[in-house]
């Protein structure tokens, strides 16, 4: 790859597995429709060489890819095992009511896959009626805090027409104080509730915010005054392509009134040290 005069990013969050599905739900189409108004194309299969070609033409030289162990995406396996070098994979899947065998499954994906982080979004299972911090979440918690396994969790209103209330950032209040051994990166943004997230990112080492979906310049002030001051190494920069495309956030983020050093961290070396620092197996 050849590096991008402007620096080099980290797309912590692709979608490369939308066009393995013939026909999306109906919630899917309305928030392509209704809420992102995006192109009938946003869910065709993506081409390697033309995701390649965007990366590049942006800096970005890795790019973390939506997998589910229930669902394991075709395309998103293809990518990583021709270009191990430029992808890895974010997994997703863990059945929550029955967690053994899926956390024995997530187990063996880190082991075998370049697996940069599980993720759960608490509005898209279960009718939306669990929040993070209830019980159903704690094997999880566990046995990634265990792995050493960075977890994301959705937080803010999901753009589907179902439950949103989960997804404030306040439930994961009490995660943090009861997992301080868990990486725990909160997806997604979080509106409207921007100011409890820099609140927690303030006062929990181990918690991160990820600004996947989020048009860079339509981040609240709030936010933003938050990484030029007392947060430079806590927010992660993600496009969730092709629902945003690189082409048009990563020049929104340089474009960013930020510092150099507090733009480089939040475009590569925030995502570099949370996600690819190192794992190292905790014991309990």
């Amino acid at each position: 790859m050849t590096e991008s005069p402007a620096g080099r990013a980290i797309d912590c969050l692709a979608n490369v597995h939308f066009g393995e599905t013939q026909n999306q739900p109906a919630f899917m189409t309305k928030v392509r429709d209704d809420y992102f108004k995006g192109p009938k194309s946003m869910y065709d299969p993506i081409d390697l060489g033309a995701l390649l070609e965007e990366m590049d033409a942006n800096g970005v030289e890795r790019a973390i890819l939506m997998d589910n162990l229930t669902k394991p995406s075709v395309t998103a396996r293809k990518f990583v095992e021709a270009h191990p070098e430029r992808f890895a994979l974010a997994m997703g899947g863990v059945n929550l009511l029955r967690p053994i065998p899926s956390l024995r499954e997530l187990a063996a994906a880190v082991r075998d896959l370049p697996v940069a982080y599980a993720v759960v979004g608490p509005s898209f299972w279960g009718d939306g009626q669990y929040p993070p911090s209830d019980a159903v979440y704690y094997p999880l918690y566990t046995k990634c805090a265990e792995l050493d396994l960075p977890l994301c969790v959705n937080t803010g209103l999901p753009g589907p027409p179902i439950p949103g209330e989960v997804q404030n950032p306040i439930h994961l209040d009490r995660v943090c104080v009861r997992f301080p051994e868990l990486r725990l990166c909160m997806i997604h943004g979080a509106d409207p509730w921007w100011d409890i997230a820099i609140r927690m990112l303030i006062k929990y080492k181990n918690l991160r915010l990820m600004t996947s979906a989020w048009s860079p310049k339509r981040l609240p002030e709030s936010l933003l005054h938050y990484m030029r001051t007392r947060g430079p190494d806590k927010i992660i920069f993600a496009s969730d392509f092709p629902v945003l495309r690189m082409n048009r956030v990563v020049p929104e983020a340089r474009a960013l009134d930020l510092p150099p050093d507090v733009l480089d961290n939040y475009l590569y070396h925030n995502a570099a040290e949370f996600f690819f620092g190192g794992r190292q197996p905790q014991e309990f």
